[in-house]
């Protein structure tokens, strides 16, 4: 089975939670191996080279989803409109998209890269959280990205509902290793995990389709195999 992950922090959770998962060491082997941003996940699970993955909401419309996602309630952090031009992140879709659906201007920057941005500029905010502005629109999470499958359905489905059961707790040493990496604090990224959640309720389904209904009406491409 090939599985594909978002190279970010917000899925530091998933990480500790496959690792226990009782699964065949090749999908660990080929799922630590095989990490990317979200854009390039979408082109792998469209044309079929993953099995399934965390991909971008966007990505994910006609696609198999299982009920575990990444997903901001308010402020995400790690997907803010630079003010200072217009220009698009090659690495998301999804955030490119909800831009162009909120008429927000600015450079988009997302995951570590954003959050590294949005931290060192605390004081002098020249920034909009994507994840705020679509909860100050609508009153509801924004849902960024999707865990989906083109095979193993049943699988997946399970491995998602134990996910979303558990609550985890990243050891001190893991936290160390990220913050290492990516020369975040960790009572940073600690405190960033906690604008994230997993769970696709009925509030994160209301939004998703409500988004899917921005994308139709402002004529947004979405990713396809051709």
């Amino acid at each position: 089975m090939r599985f594909g992950k978002i190279n970010y922090l917000n899925l530091a959770p998933f990480d500790i939670f496959i690792k226990k998962y009782p699964t065949q060491s090749s999908f660990k082997l080929f799922i630590n191996h095989h990490k990317n941003y979200p854009a390039k996940l979408n082109k792998e699970f469209l044309f079929k080279r993953i099995d399934a993955g965390f991909i971008s909401s966007i990505a994910g419309i006609k696609a198999k989803k299982t009920k575990s996602a990444i997903i901001s309630y308010g402020e995400v952090w790690s997907v803010i409109a630079i003010k200072n031009g217009n220009k698009f992140d090659y690495q998301s879709a999804s955030s490119n998209a909800l831009s162009i659906v909120l008429k927000i201007d600015g450079e988009i920057l997302i995951g570590d890269r954003a959050l590294k941005y949005k931290l060192g500029h605390t004081i002098n905010k020249d920034y909009i959280d994507l994840g705020l502005e679509w909860y100050k629109k609508h009153r509801l999470p924004f849902v960024f990205g999707l865990l989906c499958c083109n095979k193993f359905e049943k699988f997946y489905n399970k491995l998602s509902k134990s996910f979303n059961n558990q609550n985890i707790k990243i050891p001190q040493y893991i936290l160390n290793k990220y913050e290492n990496l990516t020369k975040i604090k960790k009572n940073d990224i600690k405190e960033y995990l906690r604008h994230i959640h997993y769970k696709v309720s009925n509030k994160p389904k209301i939004s998703l389709n409500r988004f899917y209904r921005g994308v139709r009406l402002t004529r947004i491409k979405v990713p396809s195999r051709f």
